[in-house]
Order: C-alpha cells, then structure tokens, then sequence
C-alpha cells in the first residue's frame, strides 16, 4: 500500500515566528518602520523554491543573484538569460549537489564564478557583533544582500546543514528574517539573531569546518561573454590538473625551441575532450521562434561576440596555434561543434541535466538572421522525442596566412584563449630567455584589446577557482581569486 509523503512542517515556535502570523507581521511592520526591510522587497520579488532538497546553496544564491539584477550572459530557457540552479555548474558538477549537497566554501567559489562581489566569512573569522553589523548593512540596501549557511537542529527543525537568504531585520527585537528556500518546508520565520549565530557557529561534518555567512553584491566585471569552463562532471578534474601542473612540467622538462614547439608539446598531451571544459556560449533559441525577428538586445550581444572573437583571431598566439594546427593536420569541424553545441541548448531550454542528447541533421547557414553571423539548425533527439534547436554563431574573418579562414568559434579559438587565461608563471620553467620573453609577449594582458582582457580574466578566475576546488582549499581560502 502506498504511504502519502509530507506536506511541509510544523515551524517550532518558539524560536521561530512565522512571518506570515500576526506577531511576524507586527515585527516586519516595526523593521519597516526602521529601514532595515529595503533588501527585502528586491528578494521576495525573485524568491524561489529549491528545485531539489539538497539544492538550498543553489537555490538561496539564484535568489540573491537574480534581485542583484546580475546578467547570467547565457540562456536559461527560450530567450530569456536567468539565474537558475541549473546554471550554477562550475565548481561542483550538479549530480553531485543533487546526491550530497553542496558545502559553505562550494557555494562561496559559485559565488565567485558567476562575477559577483563575495565577502565570505566562518564564525570562527568574525564576531556576532560583525555578523549585525552586517545583517543591518545588507536589509537596509537593495545593492548587497546576505546568505547564511545554519544548523536547523538549533532551531529546533527537522534537518541539519541549510542555506538561506537574510530578508531583514528587527533592530529593538535582534531578530533576523530567514527566507527559507525549502518552502515545501517551512515558511519564511524570524529568529533571534543570537541564535541564527548560534547555528551558523556549528561544524559541517563534511568539511570538519564551521559555517558563516557570505555578503553578496554586484561584480566588479561580468561574466564572460563568448567562452566558460564547466564543471558538468567529474572529467574537469583531469583537465585542470593537466593545466595547472602538467603544461608547466611538460614546457621545463622538454626541449623547446619556438612557440610552434610549445603548442606542440602542450597540444598533443592536451586530454581529448577539453573542448567539454572550456566552451563557447551560444544564444540559443527554438527553431519554431525563427520567425520572430531578433531584439535589439540579441543583435548587440551577437555583434559584440563576433568582436571578441575577431579580438581573438587578431593575437599573434592564434596566429601561431593556427600555423600548427595546419601543420598537423588539424580541421575544425562545424558541424561537430554545432552538434555539441545544439545538444547543450537542449539541455539549457528543457531545464535537464541529467539525461542524454543525441543531435543528428546538423546544417549550418551563413548570414540567416540580421546581423553577419550563422545559424545552426539542429535535430535533437531525446527519449524519442525530437526538439528543433537554432544557434546563433557569431562569425567573423580572420586573415591568417597559415592556414584557412576561420569564421566561427571553434577549436583554434578555443586552444588560444584558454592557454591566454593560464597564468604567467606557467611558461616560467622554458630554459630559453628569449623564448620566455617572445612567450610573455604573446600572453600579456597589456596587449590585448578590453574586450577580451575581460573574458580572458573571467577565464583566469574560473580556473583559480577550480584549482582550489581540486585542491580541496575551497573550503580554506575564501577570498576572491587573485590573477
């Protein structure tokens, strides 16, 4: 005989006080008053419920990033770019925080990789008297908005390790408003701040370490526009590992006489399916919305991809990696790019991640929508269903002399600017003076057009990120990553 499952709790009161009782509403009413309620209004707008039980980091940061009006710069589903859980998969690959959740340092580092300005702090860091001070700061602005990561035991509630947001707060009383993202659960509450700091001041047993509380507010620079890592599975592991330690070891201990030589040595060890860490991001839509015209908005985005891809073709090290490539051999193939390509907006549109996509009737058309570009037109076939899937491919025309024209991202482009984004210290170990000097050249940042400094940067912190993440030091170093 089936069992019914649960319909929510009941919230333990005390200590709580259910937002939406006469007392929770005298309380919100007295904080109104005060002006520590400003941040709220921006969180209830875009308030949401976890998409799964241990998606409360996810879910609390989709919150606080979407009422920080922070542009995502992918899409979510249809047209529309939003912060979504399923869009917060660097660091830790979504499988993994759907079986076991995510810990206070992961949520940090997703933080960090969306562009945002995190200020993370473990009890054991700061004081209670800090920790108001902060709560005040962030529920009497709209421009900075605060995340606690507690102990639901000390609440008295059923669970144990959760993420929230903080939506206000109550300054004769010392209460503090949790918007509990599990409202499957329990209603928004107040708590008496002592006591909020009393369960943010326990230990995570999967870290060994204590939980806190991190300020979010808006970036100091977007998110890159035309490149990302993803952590989608565990192979991200092998990939920076062969990054950050092999690529330096590989270009000391061999002898390397030109930058051909160089890319040679580094390309031909570079794991197979790279181009799964590091991919262009494409504005998708469904092939049934073709016949609407593209907004103003979508042509500026696309044209200002192509500028950062025609940046990208500009650099002396696409030059070089070009020159190799053609050496080798090496042809990019557009219609397996787009297939991959068309298999990840299906996946983005259809909000799964966990399932399978099989693209097949790929075909490309150069100069389809208002603006020079190309469009990729693919079948996707999922469980036996068929979804059409239109890309919008920024193209532009390189004048290499080595080799055939680009006009598309693909994996020349790729190759440059994730080997841009490594830090300057990796070719530090070439025994040759002056090709260290030629290979500084080539890397430096002053060189670079804005433009793409900014997505090499973004791409440079992904990877610091990350490096910590293989490391296991998320949980150690907090701080924004240093370039």
């Amino acid at each position: 005989m089936a069992t019914a499952g649960l319909y929510r709790r009941s919230l333990p009161s005390p200590p709580a006080i259910d937002f939406s009782s006469a007392e929770g509403k005298k309380i919100f009413s007295e904080a109104l008053q005060k002006g520590t309620m400003e941040g709220f209004f921006r969180l209830i707008s875009y308030f949401q419920t976890q998409s799964e039980p241990a998606y409360c980091g996810l879910a609390s940061l989709s919150v606080v990033l979407n009422a920080l009006s922070i542009d995502p710069g992918r899409k979510w589903k249809g047209p529309w770019r939003w912060f979504d859980e399923s869009m917060l998969d660097c660091c830790e690959p979504l499988e993994v925080v759907k079986a076991k959740g995510i810990s206070f340092g992961k949520v940090v580092c997703l933080a960090h990789c969306t562009g945002a300005k995190v200020e993370a702090f473990r009890t054991n860091q700061t004081t209670i008297a800090d920790f108001r001070n902060f709560v005040i700061k962030c529920s009497s602005s709209e421009n900075c908005h605060l995340i606690s990561s507690y102990d639901r035991g000390v609440f008295k509630q059923t669970g144990s390790g959760h993420f929230s947001p903080i939506g206000g707060y109550n300054a004769e009383r010392d209460m503090a408003l949790i918007l509990d993202v599990a409202r499957f659960k329990y209603p928004p509450h107040w708590v008496p701040l002592k006591l909020l700091w009393e369960a943010m001041d326990s230990i995570d047993q999967s870290t060994g370490k204590r939980r806190g509380f991190m300020l979010i507010s808006r970036p100091h620079r977007e998110p890159g526009l035309l490149y990302t890592l993803c952590c989608k599975d565990e192979s991200w592991i092998n990939i920076a590992r062969y990054l950050k330690e092999d690529v330096p070891r590989l270009v000391s201990s061999q002898h390397v006489d030109s930058v051909e030589k160089i890319i040679s040595v580094v390309f031909k060890s570079l794991p197979s399916n790279f181009n799964t860490f590091i991919r262009w991001v494409a504005e998708i839509r469904i092939t049934e919305d073709a016949k609407e015209n593209l907004s103003a908005e979508e042509k500026s985005r696309l044209n200002l991809k192509q500028v950062v891809l025609k940046e990208v073709h500009e650099t002396e090290l696409f030059k070089h990696i070009s020159k190799f490539l053609s050496s080798v051999g090496y042809e990019d193939s557009m219609t397996f790019a787009a297939a991959k390509a068309c298999c990840q907006g299906a996946e983005i549109l259809s909000g799964c991640s966990s399932i399978e996509f099989c693209c097949r009737e790929v075909k490309c058309v150069n100069g389809a929508v208002e603006v020079e570009g190309t469009v990729v037109t693919g079948v996707v076939v999922r469980d036996g269903s068929e979804q059409n899937v239109d890309l919008l491919v920024p193209s532009t025309q390189t004048e290499c002399e080595y080799g055939p024209e680009a006009t598309y991202p693909a994996g020349n482009d790729l190759f440059t600017v994730l080997l841009l984004a490594l830090p300057p210290q990796t070719w530090s170990g070439i025994k040759d003076q002056a090709l260290i000097n030629e290979m500084k050249q080539l890397i430096s940042m002053a060189f670079l057009p804005t433009m793409l400094q900014e997505e090499v940067l973004h791409l440079r912190r992904q990877l610091q990120l990350l490096k910590r993440c293989q490391e296991n030091k998320e949980e150690e170093d907090l701080a924004a990553p240093a370039y």
